[in-house]
């Protein structure tokens, strides 16, 4: 059985065409990406079938089968009048202004690295450089690093989404403390989203500012360890889920998924970390 190939793109080709014919290089290439996406849908769905059954008929020659199969379907559904592609290829005409340069599929862009390489790049790095710290916070509090370190990245968005001053500077604050009466420090006020009853509100409100990483990691610490009121995470921080589920019922947030959004951080940095070990 000859399946059409929807793995890659013949950038050549899509070059070529793009010279004489850019709108039809643009859909061609949108067919691409939607063809791409459709294999990866039917690949998650399959997954999710299979962690649901026993496993006892698996083997190479039916899992080589379903793939295929799997590959049959993606291309059956890709390029259909009014789908993925049509939606793609006019957001890529809008974007382009009819220019003939023509974007590559990720599968195509040859020694480019993926996207979920980037991503992982930036989340070594990100705990590449709060380790240290994070490190000394857990000598301070009791609370594993990396515990700690997630957090951070979890409140940044591995430092995408950092809180900074009014004129662009950062507060070092990696943690989202606000700052109470009692704080006698500097304050970046900026606007953020709450949970007022379960519904996500934006508001604005003050936080904490530092000199450095390390200050905010030895502040969020010592929080920690002296606040009665996160007296309970620190005594259940011997599991990523306890630790999580402690800072939600201390209230440290008001977003009711809160634990489970961080669970899934610090099982991603222990993952991390142990690839690099």
């Amino acid at each position: 059985m000859n399946l059409p190939s929807t793995s890659g793109v013949n950038l050549d080709s899509l070059r070529a065409r793009a010279a004489s014919d850019p709108k039809a290089a643009i859909k061609e290439a949108a067919r691409q990406f939607e063809a791409l996406f459709m294999q990866e849908l039917m690949k998650s769905m399959r997954q999710a079938q299979q962690s649901m059954s026993s496993g006892l008929l698996d083997n190479a020659g039916s899992q080589m089968g379903t793939e295929m199969l799997d590959t049959q379907f993606a291309s059956r559904m890709t390029g259909l009048p009014g789908g993925l592609s049509d939606a793609i290829a006019k957001q890529l005409e809008r974007q382009m202004g009819g220019s003939a340069v023509v974007p590559v599929a990720p599968a195509a862009a040859a020694g480019a690295p993926s996207a979920s390489a980037k991503v992982s790049q930036r989340q070594s790095d990100f705990l590449s450089r709060h380790g240290d710290a994070a490190r000394a916070a857990e000598a301070q509090s009791g609370i594993p690093a990396a515990f700690m370190v997630s957090q951070a990245a979890h409140e940044t968005g591995w430092g995408r989404h950092e809180i900074r001053q009014a004129d662009g500077t950062p507060s070092f604050n990696l943690f989202g403390i606000k700052a109470g009466a009692g704080w006698k420090g500097k304050v970046a006020e900026v606007t953020t989203t709450e949970y007022v009853d379960g519904v996500a509100r934006k508001v604005t409100a003050r936080f904490r500012a530092y000199d450095s990483y390390a200050e905010s990691f030895s502040d969020y610490a010592r929080l920690m360890k002296d606040s009665p009121r996160y007296g309970q995470v620190v005594a259940n921080a011997s599991s990523a889920q306890g630790f999580a589920q402690g800072l939600q019922r201390a209230g440290y947030a008001t977003d009711p998924a809160y634990a489970d959004k961080l669970t899934r951080v610090i099982n991603t940095t222990l993952r991390l970390q142990r690839s690099t070990a």
